[in-house]
């Protein structure tokens, strides 16, 4: 079970570490195995399934997305617990509004990722 404090933590840490542009600081949250699943690979990449897997994989294309966002800055809203997952609530890229769904494995790291964005 997830603790809000664990959320609150894993929230303050990957929002800071985006908005360094630390990549290392942010793969550190993901497992070797992750599944990411995003629209924004539709079109950062001719990724057509919107899914990749591997950590290495994830890795590539974040980097695509932080040197096609140079300016980028995230703002937090709020952090949802679930059993094994926390979704973070957040201003993206391009005024986009973010729900990223992460679910942890027994190490504490990401193993699957859902990403949904609204506009405002």
């Amino acid at each position: 079970m997830i603790t809000e404090q664990q959320a609150q933590n894993f929230a303050n840490d990957w929002i800071a570490a985006w908005n360094a542009h630390d990549l290392e600081r942010v793969m550190a949250h993901y497992d070797e195995n992750v599944e990411y699943f995003s629209m924004f690979l539709l079109k950062l990449t001719d990724n057509k399934a919107g899914m990749l897997q591997g950590k290495e994989n994830v890795k590539q294309y974040l980097a695509k997305g932080l040197a096609a966002y140079p300016d980028l800055q995230f703002t937090l809203f709020s952090v949802f617990v679930g059993v094994k997952s926390i979704t973070l609530h957040y201003q993206s890229v391009n005024n986009l509004i973010a729900a990223e769904v992460f679910e942890l494995n027994e190490q504490g790291l990401v193993e699957r990722v859902q990403c949904h964005y609204a506009q405002t």
